[in-house]
């Protein structure tokens, strides 16, 4: 399988016979221009789209115009999209936490978030793959009291213990290294390789921040982990055989 970076939290996984595309908002060139369009829509095989909620650096209606090119295709929306009318009920497959969806290609589970909208594990194969969507430990710290961050704190280790509960181990996640939090940005991305152990984690939400996202190699690495230090928009990774 290949990783292709788009942007933000963007990304898109090609593998044999399928291509999944997670968070669009962006091309990796720009707004409708990049990998995407000029080649990852004119691949062999299934292609789905999945959206973990409806904030605009997430989600973008122009993937659905994408089956006019992929009849095809298979879009796997959080709810909240269909409640906040960004998508009809008829344009999609809606998924809330603890929702599944499965075909002879692979198969899907919702997990929670800490803001709004679904947290991704595919499994396709025979690999687990979890894309965040904006679950983190939003704890802005820096701004809060202690006993508000510590509030947002434990709902988010309500969250991994869920996980945690269905899985021990992941093959690849892509999870939330967000400078903006401040001093401890790193903190839940630290969490999470601490108590779901995970072969290969791919830093996102970082916007510009590809300093400060390299930092959290380091962590990733002393929790048994490999991580892919992303350093542009498009850049590509082979990571699995």
């Amino acid at each position: 399988m290949e990783l292709i970076y788009l942007y933000h939290s963007g990304f898109a996984l090609a593998g044999s016979g399928f291509t999944l595309v997670f968070d669009y908002f962006e091309d990796s060139e720009g707004p409708d221009s990049g990998i995407l369009h000029s080649e990852l829509l004119q691949r062999d095989g299934r292609f789905y789209v999945l959206a973990s909620h409806f904030h605009a650096d997430h989600f973008s209606r122009e993937v659905l115009k994408w089956r006019e090119q992929r009849p095809d295709i298979v879009y796997l929306f959080s709810k909240d999209i269909l409640r906040r009318r960004r998508a009809g009920k008829d344009e999609a497959i809606f998924l809330k936490k603890g929702d599944t969806y499965a075909d002879e290609c692979l198969a899907v589970r919702a997990f929670g978030s800490t803001d709004v909208g679904v947290s991704f594990l595919v499994e396709v194969g025979e690999k687990k793959i979890f894309h965040a969507g904006d679950l983190n430990n939003w704890h802005w710290m820096d701004e809060s009291s202690e006993a508000e961050w510590r509030g947002y704190e434990k709902n988010f280790l309500h969250e991994l213990a869920d996980l945690r509960s269905y899985t021990s181990g992941l093959d690849l996640a892509m999870f939330p290294v967000d400078p903006r939090l401040g001093r401890e940005y790193m903190r839940g991305a630290r969490q999470f390789v601490e108590q779901v152990k995970t072969a290969v984690f791919v830093p996102m939400h970082f916007d510009e921040a590809y300093a400060e996202a390299a930092a959290f190699r380091s962590v990733a690495e002393a929790n048994g982990g490999r991580m892919i230090v992303l350093a542009r928009r498009g850049q590509r990774e082979l990571l699995f055989e």
